[in-house]
């Protein structure tokens, strides 16, 4: 369950107008209006949309369509839905979510495939170290370091979730140095693939990579900006060799596996040579 603090709730300063629906697949026509008054301005973030009764005498629909119209823009993270007395459909302030939302449904389909998700990432942290390098402040530097430091406790216990989860952060407090939200919003998405990844190969050996961040904040703090993209890119790049590696093992493996069933299959169903008749 999320601890984030209740959104303070804001009606629309300027009351969103709705056309009655004509189509066939009318819920689509009301997320599209909904959308349409979002880009508009007339509907901001925290902002209540009106009840499902009053969308749908609005629309000219049932209100199983309206909430058909409001779930499918949940899905797509823009609207938020609360139950209860103060409840009803907000303007999301969180609809990053939509697109960690489709990375992830694209590897579970196989779209993306580790060859993808790691050279994708390396290109991205170029860019992402480089701003944050410009951009570090002296808080942003110490988050850093404790980072590590809770990098190394994790170490120390054997504690290879945890490990994995603050390594990944690390990559999540650079990009938000950047101040640029597309960059925060684009690296969780990747990370979270890769986290779900990770999950999938379990523990390996990455000694190198707190040696690695020590030098990293070394460049960092020097403001050596091709020291921290090269440091950075070395250590991505080891890990990527490590990462293909863990798939090309997964995928020998589940070959042999698959051939194992119907070798048996066969043997059971091969008929037996027949004695040969005697002569008569």
């Amino acid at each position: 369950m999320s601890s984030k603090p209740a959104p303070e709730v804001h009606e629309a300063a300027v009351a969103p107008t709705f056309r009655a629906i004509r189509s066939t697949r009318a819920f689509e026509e009301v997320a599209a209006q909904i959308r349409e008054e979002l880009a508009k301005g007339h509907l901001k973030v925290g902002n209540r949309l009106p009840s499902e009764r009053a969308l749908s005498e609005q629309f000219g629909v049932a209100r199983n369509t309206v909430r058909e119209a409001l779930r499918s823009l949940e899905n797509a993270g823009l609207v938020r839905l609360q139950k209860g007395a103060s409840g009803g459909a907000f303007i999301s302030e969180d609809s990053g979510e939509a697109i960690t939302t489709g990375m992830l449904d694209l590897y579970h389909l196989g779209s993306i495939q580790p060859a993808h998700l790691t050279e994708a990432r390396i290109w991205l942290e170029g860019i992402i170290v480089r701003e944050a390098c410009l951009r570090a402040t002296p808080a942003d530097l110490q988050e850093l370091q404790r980072n590590i430091e809770e990098a190394e406790d994790a170490i120390a216990r054997g504690d290879f979730g945890r490990r994995a989860e603050v390594h990944l952060h690390f990559h999540r407090i650079l990009a938000r140095m950047t101040g640029n939200p597309i960059m925060v919003v684009v690296m969780d998405g990747v990370l979270s693939v890769l986290r779900r990844y990770i999950e999938s190969i379990g523990e390996y050996e990455n000694a190198f990579v707190l040696p690695s961040r020590k030098r990293f904040m070394k460049f960092m703090e020097a403001r050596d900006v091709d020291g921290s993209v090269a440091e950075m890119e070395a250590s991505l790049k080891r890990l990527q060799r490590s990462y293909l590696s863990h798939a090309l093992q997964a995928a020998q493996d589940a070959a042999a596996a698959a051939q194992l069933p119907s070798a048996n299959s066969a043997a059971k169903v091969a008929p037996r040579p027949r004695a040969a008749r005697k002569p008569a």
